[in-house]
């Protein structure tokens, strides 16, 4: 998985007075938790931007001004309710040996059969939720939409790996493709598609 470097300072006061005057300088006030205590430091608001605002999954290598130095991911964040300003973020560490809960990005690969003959794909879900190991992280979970027909479901089952384990139930519906109303208007479909493919076999 890709990962991104933000670069900070690591915060002697943590009170809200401390807090208010890092924000006024346009600093943003994070936690690291999941090592032997918790770390708290600060960093420009700009240097998230390619962590947060992006549907794209990243590891975060934490570098602190004393030379420490933390692998890490995107535990939580708090935006401004009016303004949107990130206010606090929350980093889990992360260890070689240890597994992590994490939010991963679903792209759709192929052209489906169904969408062809005049159906919708709906995408239920974009992201899944996942546990591996560090290195085990993927960028993106594929899911192949190819053999897809009009009214066909893909569980999550069918995007199972031995890397990783996912987050949700087996019965866990990623995309389908449903009949549009302009196919249902003209009556068309799959089985015309197969009747098709079945005449050019014969003839």
């Amino acid at each position: 998985m890709k990962s991104i470097t933000i670069n900070g300072s690591q915060r002697e006061s943590v009170g809200k007075k401390a807090t208010k005057a890092l924000r006024n300088a346009g600093q943003v006030p994070c936690v690291l938790y999941g090592g032997d205590k918790p770390v708290h430091f600060s960093a420009p608001e700009l240097s998230f931007s390619k962590l947060v605002y992006t549907p794209n999954a990243h590891t975060v290598v934490i570098e602190l001004e004393n030379g420490d130095s933390f692998n890490a991911i995107l535990q939580d964040i708090q935006f401004h309710p009016v303004t949107d300003k990130i206010l606090h973020i929350d980093f889990y560490q992360l260890f070689d040996n240890k597994e992590v809960t994490m939010d991963i990005p679903v792209r759709f690969v192929g052209n489906s059969r169904g969408v062809r003959n005049g159906g919708v794909l709906r995408k239920n879900r974009r992201n899944l939720r996942i546990k591996a190991l560090p290195g085990n992280l993927p960028d993106y979970i594929d899911a192949d939409i190819t053999e897809l027909k009009i009214g066909n479901k893909l569980y999550i089952t069918a995007l199972e790996s031995e890397d990783f384990k996912f987050m949700h139930p087996d019965n866990t519906v990623v995309c389908l493709v449903r009949r549009s109303r302009a196919s249902m208007a003209a009556g068309t479909g799959d089985d015309e598609d197969e009747d098709e493919e079945t005449t050019e076999d014969e003839a």
